[in-house]
């Protein structure tokens, strides 16, 4: 006996509500396995692969590589075995039906879900990515708005039509920044689904409405408009929300960092590094975590809702990664344990990986402080934006040949300047000044320090 089955967007967790179909590895009438890759979507964080949650043929593909997706939305149907719905299939696509009916049921609570599942702190289970949300047995029991009396269902919205959300009826993340704002979100117009507010639609509110854009010229030649999705929109929206929350403070220091280059290359050549990328990028890193130990305020965060700040003792490196999806900011868990080769292989690895289009939401969620690299394109430094939720970021300049003033003589060195960026709620002048004079100094003179962790 068989039935057909519809597999839904899964439940992204990590606070992220919608996907970008990237591309189908399968087509109507083609058979598949349980667990077989059909597709992959693009969130704001990662490409991740679909798994088919059924085992049977492919009868329609409901959704095309370009469209994005909230989460509930059908992406496609096949006609399944009974044995495999039963028994397999429900636990990853959380007991889907095939009516028209029952999916309308179904996304109407979604929206009730999301204010629900935040106010009661349950955990919703069902079905998930690889990477993404709860891993416990999925439940067929359905949460529903506290104290919502019995009453005749609106009618439904289309989805292109932007609707007046009910006072909470948002996404976590967009309240978080809603919060940090100072926005009320009675006052906001949501735009996801079924008029759920995101984050988007709030840090809009804080900018004031859009210019209506231009006509476009005549011709169609003079401009290229590119729809902002995944990576790109979830940067943009971060930096908004980290400009905006946290009060910056840059400070610049000019470094001799001669010696530094000369240990660059001895280690190069050691066996230690053989067949790793070791740069002035890895033992920059080195040197911060190092620094950090003396300079705890840098590794903190600020708690918004206790106005406490949390200082970290553990460090998760952030590590700016330029990618064809957009700026990407995977981090090294426990970067602070790890030995100079060790963090040599894994700076590679990561960004390898975040540049490849496989970075896991793992790989990119939890950093505690940054370090990005402007150097690499010659720029001598910069007062980049701070990863939201972190107190650092640092910024490496280009490492140059310049002149230097050593005892009484002018003599070429190695030289580059630094950059560090605060958030001045956390960090105050003295702390991130005394960081970077002993960060510098390491980098002037790295060998106690830097073959001591070998």
């Amino acid at each position: 006996m068989t039935r057909v089955e519809e597999y839904r967007l899964p439940d992204l967790g990590e606070g992220l509500t919608e996907a970008e179909v990237v591309s189908w590895a399968v087509a109507v009438g083609d058979t598949v396995e349980l667990n077989q890759v059909i597709g992959e979507v693009e969130t704001a964080k990662a490409v991740v692969e679909l798994p088919s949650p059924f085992a049977g043929v492919v009868r329609e593909l409901l959704a095309q590589p370009g469209d994005t997706l909230p989460v509930g939305a059908g992406l496609i149907r096949i006609e399944a075995t009974e044995a495999a719905g039963e028994n397999k299939s429900t636990a990853a696509a959380g007991e889907v039906k095939d009516t028209k009916a029952d999916r309308e049921s179904k996304g109407t609570e979604a929206a009730g879900e999301v204010e629900s599942a935040e106010a009661d702190g349950e955990q919703k289970t069902g079905a998930v990515l690889v990477g993404y949300g709860p891993s416990g047995p999925p439940t067929s029991r359905r949460r529903r708005r506290a104290q919502s009396p019995p009453q005749q269902s609106p009618p439904k919205q289309s989805r292109q039509q932007p609707s007046r959300a009910r006072p909470g009826l948002a996404v976590p993340a967009a309240r978080r920044v809603a919060r940090e704002l100072g926005i009320d979100l009675s006052t906001v117009t949501g735009t996801g689904r079924d008029g759920a507010i995101t984050v988007d639609d709030v840090t809009h509110a804080r900018r004031g409405p859009e210019p209506e854009p231009a006509a476009a010229p005549a011709d169609g030649e003079r401009e290229t408009r590119t729809p902002v999705r995944s990576v790109r929109r979830q940067t943009a929206s971060a930096m908004v929300s980290s400009a905006f929350t946290a009060p910056h403070v840059s400070e610049f220091l000019t470094v001799d960092v001669t010696e530094t280059v000369q240990v660059l290359h001895r280690l190069r050549a050691s066996k230690l590094f053989e067949g790793l990328r070791l740069t002035p990028l890895t033992l920059v890193a080195k040197a911060l975590l190092l620094t950090l130990r003396e300079h705890p305020t840098l590794n903190s965060t600020w708690a918004e809702d206790t106005q406490e700040i949390v200082t970290k003792h553990y460090v998760n490196l952030g590590i700016a990664t330029a990618t064809d999806r957009g700026l990407m900011v995977p981090n090294i868990k426990d970067a602070n344990q790890l030995t100079l080769p060790d963090l040599c292989r894994a700076i590679g690895e990561l960004t390898d990986t975040a540049r490849a289009g496989k970075a896991t939401p793992a790989d990119l969620t939890g950093g505690t402080i940054t370090i990005t690299n402007v150097g690499v394109y010659g720029i001598d430094t910069g007062t980049p934006i701070l990863n939201p939720g972190e107190a650092a970021i640092l910024a490496l300049g280009a490492i140059n040949r310049r002149p230097w003033v050593v005892g009484d003589e002018i003599v070429a060195r190695d030289v580059t300047t630094l950059s560090v960026t605060v958030d001045h709620r956390l960090v105050d002048g003295e702390q991130a000044s005394k960081f970077l004079s002993d960060l510098g100094a390491m980098l002037a003179d790295p060998v106690p320090a830097l073959l001591a962790q070998l």
